[in-house]
């Protein structure tokens, strides 16, 4: 009811600003005052002064500003006066003849329990918000990502999966893009995996995912986008909260936000710096036939990594609201990370009795120093604040990595390996939205990327006299790829009906030089991209919408790059420069419903995909140690097309008010052609790898249980199972993951504290058997466990100051590439 009456009184002061002007001269006395909360005597913004004319009964007012001052023009009367904002109880005020200037002086408000409560319980429903392209979800009140980071966000996510080596997917595809508030960040460097773990969880506001993507969002991204939305200050003044957590293995993070705000500045900082130790080990077992298929001799590989990594990150950025429709952000991020990670890799080789034959001691010790620089500037202007909008965008972005390798066998020095990569990448996006009518809009836009990068990886191999000798394994690349893409697209809405059709070009430019060898590789291709978003509203409560979107995937520099990786000499990957883009086709039917205490979300999928890239492993034979040795190479190709369609469903239940439920289905089945790949070995000969036809299915499901013990504790239960799934060479186990934490909120809600275990029962997991040529005759079978990480015990501690924990003030200025109801 609150909320009515204040959008009547929003409603009755917007109609009385825009009546016209009469010549007759009425009256007007002046009404000042100003309105702060009772107990921290801070001023309260956005407060609503509701006034009344007792004789005609004309309901008019105003709001505070950011100092809690109102200053409100009406006609003399008399008036009855009330106060109002949301999470406080109404105060009302004798009536009161108005015939000069009055100032009601300070006039304090009490939170109102009940009402906090109702906001919180509304907030919890409204956790999904469904646009014609997008699904945006709200993730700040999910205990199991308290003092966790960027990846455990996006595992809580509906859609999404992390796995154990942190390959985040959507809809079990991996080929997704990340985004940090709408563009490519140096949140996410050269390493996106790592990146996301040295992310806070606590800086991130809300993830959108983006299944059937608008022609304003780049084409990369086969499965979709994920758009990470960090925090901003919000609340006038200076506030911010400081997050401390440690855990074990050993873990220590320090994350504070700092923010400062006043009418025409916002100044906001996400900084962080963790120290994390990461155990973690894989498992290999060969078994290799001869070509009659009798087993020829069996090799084991235990691999345990011991990492240790400290990570400095830090971000300032400055707002300033050049009027009230326009404003200009600048924003620098940089990071530093130094990273110690140890792989030992024992390998045990045993003949057709398993007998030992020999072994082998590896150990790698790779030390990696990192640094990235982010410069971005944002001018949005929305004109007359009904829709019009003009955002440009300008970026800058170095990275460095400098990694230094050396390989001891058997407690010998045997290589002296490193890798120097620098990257320098350049953004600019204009985007301009005009709407047509009350119900319509059209948007054009352009964007320019360009990434230049340079890559020198050495092998140093010891001889016999104990020099060190480089080998020919040593690469070096310089890698270019330019991508310059214009879009326009129209949105309209007709009663309950929508629509949103758009189209995009890209015109991407690679060139891939090899610098040791001299090689070159140019790929040069236009390509168009339609959208078509569709949806209808059936009432309240029901709705459906219809996606379809053209996508492609391009092979990133590491695909390109035909070096090898040297932590196993005889499991290697390698890549390949011939590799081509994939192109995919997706069409998604959705349908979401509320039946009182339960919300529903389904939807239907189809992509189709052409030139699918995926790893194929393949057996050299290698002089190793003066022994021939079969070593698996592992190296991405292009194989046949793919078809891939499934069902997904998420739902959302409170049976009370002290219990949320959620949960999440998705099952997906797909189907990839017969391929028959030919490789050139380094000694001329040729080899063939016949690939079966896959047709196959998986699935995965996720639970959520949020239940409040007596004492205002919060339990959250998260379990999740991933089932099995088969590709062109392997097969993979299903998996299970459960997760736990408890949260209390302390110092009157001003600090919270969190016991969570990531993890609970050590099974994260991944299994897989992997067949090496015909399936019915293969050359060999690996039986391979992997764990990148093993279960975390972590204990947070968040405190917040000059800020309430459930209540933010409506934002304004950037909108982080939203596009309004057609979600754009």
């Amino acid at each position: 009811m609150k909320k009515i009456t204040i959008l009547l009184v929003f409603l009755s002061i917007t109609l009385y600003a825009q009546k016209p002007k009469t010549k007759r001269n009425i009256p007007k006395v002046r009404l000042t005052g100003k309105i702060i909360e009772t107990k921290s005597k801070q001023p309260l913004e956005y407060a609503t002064v509701v006034l009344t004319h007792i004789k005609n009964k004309r309901v008019t007012g105003g709001v505070t500003d950011v100092k809690g001052n109102f200053d409100i023009q009406i006609p003399k009367g008399m008036y009855a006066i009330k106060i109002e904002f949301i999470g406080f109880k109404t105060k009302s005020l004798p009536n009161k003849e108005l015939t000069q200037n009055v100032n009601l002086g300070t006039i304090t408000l009490n939170e109102d329990a009940e009402t906090l409560e109702e906001v919180e319980i509304i907030a919890e429903k409204s956790t999904v918000e469904i646009r014609l392209d997008k699904k945006i979800y709200n993730v700040g009140k999910d205990m199991t990502v308290k003092g966790g980071n960027a990846s455990d966000v996006l595992d809580n996510v509906p859609s999404v999966n992390v796995d154990v080596a942190g390959a985040v997917s959507l809809r079990g595809n991996e080929n997704v893009r990340i985004l940090i508030d709408g563009k490519p960040s140096a949140l996410v460097g050269l390493n996106g995996t790592d990146a996301l773990r040295n992310l806070p969880a606590d800086a991130i506001e809300k993830v959108e995912v983006i299944t059937s993507p608008s022609a304003r969002y780049d084409a990369e991204g086969t499965a979709g986008i994920l758009n990470i939305i960090l925090r901003k200050g919000k609340i006038t003044g200076f506030n911010g909260s400081v997050n401390l957590t440690v855990g074990n293995p050993d873990m220590l993070r320090i994350s504070p936000n700092l923010n400062f705000r006043t009418k025409k500045l916002n100044i906001f900082s996400n900084l962080g710096y963790s120290y994390r130790k990461g155990p973690g080990n894989s498992q290999s077992f060969f078994t290799n036939f001869e070509s009659d298929g009798t087993v020829k001799d069996y090799r084991n590989e235990d691999r345990v990594f011991d990492r240790k990594n400290n990570n400095y990150n830090g971000s300032l950025g400055l707002e300033y609201y050049i009027s009230q429709n326009s404003s200009i952000t600048g924003t620098y991020f940089y990071r530093k990370s130094k990273g110690e990670d140890i792989a030992t890799n024992i390998t045990k080789n045993f003949d057709i009795n398993r007998d030992l034959i020999s072994t082998e001691n590896r150990i790698e010790n790779e030390n990696e120093d990192g640094k990235d620089n982010q410069f971005s500037i944002n001018y949005t202007n929305n004109f007359d604040g009904n829709g019009k909008k003009l955002i440009m965008d300008f970026q800058y972005g170095d990275s460095k990595e400098i990694e230094d390798s050396p390989v001891t066998i058997n407690d010998v020095l045997s290589e002296q390996n490193s890798q120097i990569t620098e990257s320098k990448d350049k953004l600019f996006q204009i985007d301009y939205i005009l709407p047509i009518g009350e119900n319509s809009q059209v948007e054009l836009g352009h964007k320019t990327t360009l990434q230049d990068l340079y890559s020198d990886f050495k092998v140093r191999l010891r001889q016999p006299d104990g020099s060190f000798v480089e080998s020919s394994s040593s690469n070096a690349i310089d890698f270019k790829q330019n991508i310059y893409a214009f879009y326009a697209q129209y949105g309209n809405k007709i009663n309950k009906f929508s629509y949103l059709l758009g189209l995009r070009t890209e015109i991407t430019d690679i060139d891939l030089k090899v610098l040791t060898t001299n090689q070159f590789s140019d790929k040069n291709y236009t390509e168009w991209f339609p959208t078509v978003n569709l949806g209808y509203e059936l009432n309240d409560s029901d709705n459906l919408t219809l996606g379809y979107s053209r996508r492609l995937r391009r092979p990133r520099h590491w695909f390109l790059n035909p070096f090898e990786s040297r932590s196993s000499a005889t499991n290697v990957f390698r890549g390949n420069p011939d590799i081509n883009p994939t192109f995919t086709s997706s069409f998604d039917l959705g349908y979401t419903t509320k039946i009182r205490k339960l919300t529903l979300n389904s939807s239907i999928y189809y992509q189709y995909s052409t030139d699918i890239m995926q790893g194929v492993s393949i057996i050299e034979e290698r002089i190793i140690n003066g022994t021939p040795t079969n070593v698996f190479v592992r190296q991405p190709v292009n194989l046949s097309d793919q078809s891939r369609y499934g069902f997904e469903l998420t739902t959302n239940y409170s049976p009370a008010k002290w219990a949320k439920l959620s949960a999440t289905f998705n099952y997906f089945k797909f189907k990839t052609d017969a391929f028959s790949y030919v490789y050139t070995a380094p000694n001329g000969s040729k080899i063939t790898t016949n690939l079966e036809e896959v047709n196959n299915s998986s699935w995965f499901t996720r639970f959520n249980a949020r239940i409040t013990l007596p004492a205002k504790i919060q339990w959250q239960t998260r379990i999740m199972f991933r089932g099995p799934q088969e590709t062109a060479q392997s097969e993979r186990k299903g998996m299970f993951v459960a997760n736990l934490s408890f949260s209390k909120d302390i110092f009157k809600e001003k600090a919270s504290l969190v016991l969570n275990a990531s993890d609970l029962f050590n099974t994260r997991k991944r299994e897989t058997t992997t067949y090496n040529g015909d399936r019915a005759n293969p050359s060999n079978i690996i039986d391979g466990s992997f764990q990148w990480r093993e279960r975390q015990i972590s204990l947070s501690f968040t405190y917040r100051f000059n800020q309430k924990k459930k209540r933010e003030r409506p934002q304004r200025g950037n909108d982080n590439g939203g596009g309004g109801e057609f979600g754009g």
